[in-house]
């Protein structure tokens, strides 16, 4: 069975790649399909499974370099910041600045001041800024070339496919730091990779889903599978005694949908005769070879669920961030209920830890959601835009940026709608434009959250279709260290786009937060507080109480205090 199961893989790697070929030379796969199934021997069934794999290859790879072009502007512009504060100041300037001149007392200090702050460098500080200026005109260099040659692609329409990973590729280079014994071993380890697996295509019109690979249920509960082989390897390899660990009962339910319906012709030579077509739901199969032996993979149609959240009863909304999810429950008229934070702390975890910690946390919200029956609003998935506003144009401290390079943004929106999905709760997307700043301004003092639960407040508002405009009669928001700052507000102009006055507030924020890190107000210790809100903050309590219809009426008081976080 492994042999048979190795030489069809490949066989299909070997047609993928001449495949990718005729298509990069500019060929129609459909045009050349006769062709290539006699020279490589496969069916059409085969054919178009390797056709269709390659293509959402190519598409996936298309899809990516847009983010790719814009990550390396973004990336490129805070080289060019770092090169210029690094780039050695003009020597006239220096000497003017500490030069000896005749003034007035009264500019005695702000003299004294320039001439500390500009004096001449060490010659082991010039060392090390020439080192760091060095490799960051290198660092510049290579993004530019790489940005060149990405818009040049896009601009040609080339896409560019590695089989068997670039990763895997330049390691032949260097065979003693990737853990080869010598060439051959690398060859072995490229080709194995490049042939690992194969895809079969399913149809909903063809027995038990699919032609190439027929399941059926056995008597003790697990599944058979008659896989098709290409003519050069043989006719059939049979497989007994499967049974997943995830899925088994859907693709039982998608196997006994399959079947045959007649119906009558409506028009040409079958008008009124009778036709037998068979119907049920597509099944396709994955087989990947990995250190264990092969592994199979069912894709399937997942069931219809029934949503049983009502929009009527308010909504929990959900702010992503880099350590914790921040969770806000309103009522049907937008009042905040309860507040909550889920710790999701990925740093230092591997892949499987950190999908198991974003796993779990969507479950408690999606379980908590459907207690509530409330609907659950979360961001619209965009990774770089996320990871751009959370580290406020890049200037991040090192702690907040290994925070970041851990944060699976898409892992935690697609761990939240899975378990929505299962647990029967309807996902709202929304666009998270100016959440933060609404929620600072507008909620963070009055409700006395957090900025992030705050921002998780102006997502769900946002998601049930509430007003945005301004409610504090001024500048106010919260500051780190437990302070705040104050700001003007900009003039509201009726006639432009809410988003327009909000922008104008975002920028003036981002003014007053500059300010108060300049002038050291974070590190200062926060004022004490009132003895009303000193009660309010120990307790955790909020001002805010539940109506009778965003609790009682749909089965459970408060179910978020329940949560495990």
């Amino acid at each position: 069975q492994a042999g048979a199961l190795d030489a069809f893989a490949a066989l299909y790697g070997k047609a993928e790649r001449k495949l990718f070929a005729d298509i990069s030379a500019g060929q129609d796969s459909l045009k050349i399909k006769s062709d290539f199934m006699k020279e490589t021997g496969l069916s059409s069934r085969q054919f178009n499974a390797v056709r269709v794999g390659l293509q959402g290859k190519i598409d996936s790879i298309k899809a990516l370099k847009k983010d790719l072009i814009k990550d390396s502007e973004q990336r490129i512009k805070k080289l060019v910041a770092r090169i210029k504060k690094l780039s050695p100041k003009p020597k006239k300037a220096i000497e003017r600045a500490i030069r000896p001149v005749k003034i007035s007392v009264a500019k005695v200090a702000k003299v004294a001041k320039v001439a500390k702050t500009s004096k001449l460098e060490s010659a082991e500080q010039r060392k090390k800024r020439l080192f760091k200026l060095h490799q960051a005109k290198r660092s510049l260099a290579m993004r530019e070339a790489r940005l060149i040659k990405l818009k040049a692609d896009e601009s040609k329409g080339i896409t560019r496919l590695c089989f068997g990973s670039k990763k895997l590729f330049h390691a032949q280079f260097d065979l003693r730091a990737n853990r080869f014994a010598d060439h051959a071993a690398w060859k072995r380890e490229w080709v194995e990779q490049r042939n690992n697996q194969f895809f079969v295509l399913g149809s909903k019109d063809e027995m038990a889903g699919c032609q190439g690979c027929q399941a059926h249920a056995d008597v003790d509960g697990t599944l058979g599978l008659q896989l098709r082989l290409p003519d050069a390897i043989g006719q059939h390899l049979h497989l007994s005694g499967i049974r997943f660990a995830y899925g088994q009962s859907q693709i039982l339910v998608a196997l006994a949908s399959s079947a045959r319906v007649a119906s009558k012709g409506v028009c040409g030579k079958l008008a009124g005769k009778a036709i037998v077509k068979r119907t049920g739901t597509a099944m396709s199969y994955r087989f990947v070879r990995d250190a264990k032996g092969w592994r199979i993979f069912v894709s399937t149609q997942a069931p219809e669920i029934v949503i049983t959240t009502l929009r009527s009863l308010g909504a929990v909304g959900v702010d992503l961030n880099a350590d914790h999810l921040a969770v806000s429950q309103t009522d049907r008229f937008g009042n905040l209920v309860h507040t909550a934070r889920v710790a999701t702390a990925t740093y230092g975890k591997s892949q499987h830890q950190a999908k198991a910690i974003y796993g779990d946390a969507a479950v408690s919200i999606a379980r908590a959601a459907r207690l509530l029956k409330k609907p659950v609003v979360i961001e619209k998935l965009d990774f770089r835009k996320k990871k751009l506003t959370l580290s406020k144009g890049g200037m991040c401290s090192p702690r907040k940026a290994r925070m970041l390079s851990s944060f699976a943004y898409s892992q935690a929106a697609c761990s939240i709608k899975a378990a929505c999905y299962r647990f029967g709760v309807e996902v709202i997307e929304v666009n998270p434009a100016y959440t933060s700043v609404i929620g600072a301004v507008n909620h963070a003092q009055p409700k006395g959250i957090s900025i992030h639960q705050d921002a998780a407040f102006a997502i769900a508002r946002r998601g049930l279709g509430f007003s945005e405009r301004l409610t504090a009669r001024a500048g106010l928001a919260p500051a780190r260290g437990g302070g705040h700052v104050t700001f003007e507000l900009p003039a509201r102009n009726r006639s432009e786009h809410e988003w327009t006055f909000w922008s104008g507030v975002r920028m003036n924020l981002n003014a007053a937060h500059a300010a108060h890190f300049r002038r050291a107000g974070h590190s200062v210790p926060a004022p004490p507080l009132s003895p009303h809100k000193r009660a309010v903050c120990a307790t955790g309590l909020i001002t805010v109480q539940a109506r009778d219809a965003s609790g009682s009426n749909c089965g459970a008081c408060d179910p978020l205090p329940d949560m495990p976080f």
